[in-house]
């Protein structure tokens, strides 16, 4: 039977103190609705997630153009009950399973069985123990511990708020039920809003089977209404995280003070020092080391990276046995040949480095392809963009490059060159000769003094 997600995505989150919708607030880097679009989304892949927006629903369209998402614009936000009712027409499957835009940690496996296990006639729904279930609708059961109804918390009595069971709010529903039973709903309630949760009520009264399903962890069911509950489940998952790598053979130094926030895939017998952030699609090889403070974004690392202290780098390519580092910035468009090393305060950007080049002080190296086994000195730079244009620098294999040299591109230094320190070269280099581009000697001025204020 096909499924038909329905995320209710409308509310304005007013206690996020934010002019942002609060389904659009990150969590590990995806906003709390694309971590549900996504789990969604392997669930029947054949019906596309229907999401109902209601607040900046401009923005949530813009922010998730990328997904094939069906809207539905609930305009008055008038309950959840309210909600599923705009989307019906539209609804494609048979079932319809109901999520919420921000409860983003909500796991595929749990959905799954949710789905399974319940009868194709009956009302499958999420329940979960909690010791403080302030917040929560409370599950009201019969002596045989069969469900009869659902009490939101601010139409609970004293006696019904001190129940520890709660509602998620997370249901599994026939559509030929939500056909009969959604234009019935009332809002005779302290909301004065059309509550989904009467469903359950209408399905006491018809016999129809409630089956019940416990998440595979509590903070699943875990919504976000502030920046604190944010916070929380960013710690929760993030130490998910750590450990599931962990016990792939990655050692993390201080698993609370690691972040990833994307894809990351981590070889055996990396070392992770603390403070390094994950950005995006990370590869990381087996043997590497990631020096404190490093942030990777959408690299490849490949085996026995060294990776040092406070370094960034970002869209890049990285081969074997390469050291980077400390202070390095690794721009886009970078690869880096197996043994290159990259030393501290260099910066390197849209550039190709040989096999066991060395740049290791104080360089910026732009729009480039260096040979093998080159050696750039401290304080180099290649100067590639005259104003208006970015041009090309090309060094070829053996090349020495003194300290504090300036290549103006586009420009082509031959194989074997040496430049001397303090040049600055506007021309091609022939290969196998020196080149310099300073004449004066050296004096001294005797009988001069600073001047003084």
């Amino acid at each position: 039977m096909a499924i038909q997600v329905v995320i209710l995505a409308a509310g304005q989150g007013t206690r996020m103190q934010s002019n942002l919708p609060k389904v659009l607030h990150p969590l590990a880097g995806k906003s709390l609705l694309e971590h549900v679009i996504s789990t969604a989304a392997k669930l029947d892949p054949a019906v596309s997630p229907m999401v109902i927006c209601g607040h900046q629903s401009q923005l949530l369209r813009e922010a998730l153009s990328k997904y094939p998402i069906s809207w539905v614009e609930q305009k008055e936000q008038l309950g959840t009950g309210h909600a599923l009712q705009q989307a019906l027409p539209l609804i494609k499957g048979d079932r319809v399973l109901v999520l919420y835009g921000d409860v983003p940690l909500i796991s595929e496996t749990t959905l799954k069985r949710l789905i399974d296990t319940t009868p194709a006639n009956a009302i499958g729904m999420l329940t979960a123990e909690l010791q403080n279930p302030a917040g929560y609708g409370r599950i009201k059961r019969d002596l045989e511990e069969n469900i009869i109804g659902i009490v939101e918390e601010k139409d609970a009595t004293e006696q019904e708020r001190t129940i520890q069971e709660v509602n998620p709010g997370i249901y599994v529903i026939p559509m030929q039920l939500l056909n009969k039973w959604l234009p019935s709903l009332k809002n005779n309630n302290a909301q004065k809003e059309y509550y989904l949760t009467d469903v359950i009520s209408f399905a006491v009264n018809e016999n129809i089977t409630i089956h019940d399903v416990q998440p595979t962890s509590i903070e699943e069911i875990f919504g976000i209404n502030d920046r604190v509950q944010l916070s929380r489940l960013e710690r929760h998952y993030q130490q998910e995280q750590a450990e599931k790598y962990m016990r792939q053979g990655v050692t993390i130094i201080d698993p609370k003070r690691f972040d990833v926030r994307g894809e990351a895939i981590i070889g055996r017998d990396v070392t992770i020092d603390v403070n390094v952030i994950l950005e995006g699609k990370v590869s990381i090889g087996d043997g590497c080391i990631i020096g404190a403070n490093s942030i990777l974004r959408d690299t490849q690392l490949g085996e026995r990276v060294e990776v040092k202290a406070h370094t960034l780098i970002e869209g890049a390519t990285i081969a074997a046995d390469c050291i980077i580092g400390p202070f390095a910035r690794i721009r886009p468009g970078t690869v880096l040949a197996a043994q290159a090393h990259i030393g501290n305060f260099v910066e390197i950007k849209q550039s190709s480095i040989g096999e066991k080049s060395k740049i290791n002080h104080l360089s910026y190296v732009g729009d480039s392809v260096i040979g093998k086994r080159v050696n750039v000195g401290a304080g180099t730079i290649t100067c590639n963009y005259d104003g208006a244009h970015k041009h090309k620098t090309t060094i070829g294999d053996d090349v020495h490059i003194g300290s504090d040299t300036q290549l103006v591109a586009p420009v082509t230094v031959g194989e074997g060159a040496t430049i001397a320190a303090g040049s600055t070269v506007t021309k091609d280099v022939s290969p196998h000769e020196l080149t310099l581009t300073h004449h004066l000697e050296q004096r001294t001025k005797a009988g001069w003094k600073r001047p003084v204020k």
